[in-house]
């Protein structure tokens, strides 16, 4: 597991110090650092993936679409170097960039750890990675070529109806299963449509890539009806948005790596419930959940698995809340086992006190 991330001069940190955890929560401001924290890992992924190449790729690779090198490295950096530094396992992993001097669209490495972290190597469901960015409803999806053993669902969750038909027979591990499954209904299909109908609404689902067809198909069902398959488009963006999250979070195996921005994205604020509990859930089977959210009914999904679900342990979960522009470290904040906070600084998720005061003042005439 990533225990610690650093970054030094990337972006708008100058310096920081981010202790991750099985269930590590990013959130906060608009442009306060967030997905600057999943880039970084994803950079430090680019070099372990090719431990030859001497540039990393600022757009392109996991949808990366960070301009040019004077745009990542920190405005007032004290020379052209950035570092991300990982901690893992006891273990730490450095890496060093330097930005060129021309405006140009990579970094160059100048320093990479001999043998890359285990977490950052994984292939297929051991590393996904999620944009905020996924693809609507589509009647055709994605394939790859790439073996199926080695597919992930992609950052926009493209290949999430190839993944889903080519592994819908596959044994769901335990802790992952839904909490109403019937025994032996342990597959990833029957598990994916579980979750699927407690996070959204019942559905059943279908995934096939047809032969002879360079693409992948989704079709829906609601249960109990003789109906005809629903196309994606008549379903909501819901569906297209979390089906990636949850068929991901089901084949991650122990010790993965599963980074998600905002998986609340077009759910109803129940569905966004049960998703952070899912996600949760995931991350207290072993596999270390990092994401990305803006949402309070995702935070609270994820305090109620700890308090009431117990799916995970109080001490495996932190959020980090990045506040005021310009205020580089955020604050951390731990659960107790009860769900609770240790902190509730100005800005988290204050909002709704904030309107219903102003609500309360207007109905009394005031200003």
């Amino acid at each position: 597991m990533i225990s610690n991330l650093a970054m030094r001069n990337f972006k708008r940190f100058r310096s920081v110090d981010l202790a991750l955890r099985p269930m590590t929560v990013l959130t906060g401001l608009n442009g306060t650092g967030k997905s600057t924290s999943i880039q970084a890992l994803l950079l430090a992924r680019q070099v372990a993936e090719e431990p030859r190449t001497p540039v990393v790729q600022l757009n392109g690779p996991y949808g990366l679409a960070l301009g040019d090198s004077h745009d990542v490295l920190r405005f007032d950096a004290e020379g052209d170097e950035i570092e991300i530094n990982l901690h893992c396992a006891g273990t730490d992993y450095r890496y060093r960039f330097s930005s060129p001097v021309d405006r140009d669209p990579h970094l160059h490495v100048t320093h990479r750890p001999e043998t890359p972290p285990a977490e950052l190597i994984g292939t297929g469901p051991a590393f996904v990675y999620l944009m905020a960015e996924r693809l609507g409803p589509r009647d055709l999806l994605s394939v790859t070529s790439v073996e199926t053993a080695r597919i992930g669902v992609g950052e926009q969750g493209q290949y999430t109806a190839q993944v889903l038909a080519e592994h819908e027979t596959k044994t769901v591990r335990a802790p992952l299963r839904h909490p109403n499954t019937e025994h032996g209904v342990t597959t990833l299909r029957t598990q994916v449509e579980a979750w699927a109908s407690d996070v959204i609404s019942p559905v059943q689902i279908t995934a096939q890539w047809p032969p002879g067809l360079s693409a992948s198909v989704l079709r829906f069902q609601e249960p109990g009806l003789m109906s005809e398959p629903i196309r994606p488009a008549n379903m909501g963006f819901g569906f297209s948005y979390a089906l990636p999250v949850i068929v991901a979070g089901l084949l991650a195996p122990e010790g993965g790596l599963l980074l998600v921005e905002n998986p609340e994205a077009h759910l109803h604020p129940a569905g966004q419930s049960r998703l952070g509990r899912f996600l949760a859930r995931v991350a207290g089977s072993g596999v270390q959940v990092i994401i990305e959210t803006h949402s309070d009914h995702t935070v609270n999904g994820v305090r109620l698995a700890v308090a009431e679900e117990q799916t995970i342990d109080s001490q495996d979960v932190i959020v980090h809340f990045f506040g005021k522009a310009g205020d580089g470290h955020p604050v951390s904040i731990d659960l107790t086992e009860h769900g609770r906070l240790s902190a509730w600084p100005e800005g988290f998720f204050d909002q709704i006190e904030t309107d219903l005061g102003g609500l309360a003042r207007a109905r009394r005439g005031q200003r």
